[in-house]
């Protein structure tokens, strides 16, 4: 079995986060365009292959089952599968590394896949925010991607990653989320104007958050979002000389009445409601709280929260379009306020 190039071209990355049954999908349509897998041959039995990658029957059954609905394979009673046929639309092969796969990265990741459609096979990576996995994940790669899609972002400091990203072949780099210094040539980009999108973004708020006396930016040490944030803000409160501070670490942060809070993390955001609410403080009235990244739920939450937020769908449409036009445009991304009661 192992000398099977039918079944060893039928590769399962368990680094991947690209569900095991499209993996299986994008293995298939790969060895079709490189000619291992031809009309008409005969496919390994589902029972062969959960055995070769001890992965479950239900998981292949479902890949298989997608390789029918497109036309690839077709199924014969007691004979099993076939290659039905070698029409492969699939003309992108496409690396996709997120650093986390959080709510708002889902969004863009949806938007991405829903905008390529059938006409790309992704395999899809999550480094954690850790470089040592980025580089590992980025390494290793020795199938020949059309395009590689990345959003770079690290808790640590690092300038290691620029050089890595340097190597990738400009014509089919794409980076996503914000720009990035050292990377030379022509790329596609779609990014986020960090400085200025907090600046006009607490602009369009000056209505609201002028019957408080305190802007705080909760921006801790280890985190991978970018300094650009920190200058925007402090501009905007010297230009409409609010008070400000900059809060390291929440733990230790005492809120009074006042004081609006701007949270970047998921994680802060819990934090300080929790510390509101202990004090009987109300939002939208005592305090104020800003979050990071519009999410469904945010709606929902303490009457609302007020969000600004790049849009994240679109950066998601915009990173498939750069690939499908083979545009090495740079396009910053659209941000925007979304004001509710906890303002």
């Amino acid at each position: 079995m192992k000398n099977n190039p039918k079944i060893d071209c039928l590769r399962i990355d368990e680094l991947s986060a690209t569900p095991k049954y499209q993996q299986l999908v994008n293995a298939v349509v790969n060895a079709i365009n490189q000619g291992i897998l031809k009309k008409g041959d005969a496919m390994p039995s589902i029972n062969e292959l959960s055995f070769q990658y001890e992965i479950s029957r239900v998981t292949i059954e479902k890949g298989y089952n997608k390789l029918k609905k497109i036309g690839i394979l077709e199924a014969f009673q007691g004979k099993g599968y076939f290659i039905a046929s070698t029409d492969v639309s699939q003309d992108l092969k496409i690396f996709l590394m997120f650093n986390k796969l959080s709510a708002h990265k889902k969004i863009i990741y949806d938007a991405f896949v829903e905008t390529l459609g059938e006409k790309a096979a992704i395999d899809f990576y999550i480094y954690n925010n850790d470089y040592g996995l980025f580089k590992k994940m980025l390494n290793q790669q020795k199938s020949v991607y059309t395009n590689y899609v990345i959003i770079p972002h690290f808790t640590e400091k690092t300038e290691g990653y620029q050089m890595l990203i340097e190597g990738i072949p400009k014509e089919k780099l794409i980076i996503v989320g914000k720009k990035i210094e050292g990377v030379t040539g022509s790329y596609g980009a779609v990014y986020e104007n960090f400085e200025e999108d907090i600046y006009n973004a607490l602009s369009k708020a000056l209505e609201p958050l002028s019957k408080y006396h305190t802007l705080k930016l909760i921006f801790p040490e280890n985190s991978y979002f970018p300094e650009e944030i920190v200058k925007g803000f402090k501009n905007f409160c010297y230009s409409y000389a609010f008070n400000y501070k900059i809060v390291h670490d929440l733990d230790l942060e005492e809120v009074n009445g006042g004081e609006v809070y701007i949270n970047l993390m998921e994680e802060d955001l819990v934090k300080i409601l929790d510390k509101i609410i202990s004090l009987n403080l109300t939002v939208g009235e005592q305090v104020g709280v800003i979050s990071y990244n519009e999410t469904p739920l945010k709606k929902f939450i303490m009457n609302g929260l007020t969000t600004i937020s790049t849009d994240f769908a679109a950066m998601g449409k915009t990173a498939a379009e750069l690939v499908l036009n083979a545009s090495k445009e740079h396009i910053e991304n659209p941000f925007e306020l979304v004001l509710r009661g906890s303002l």
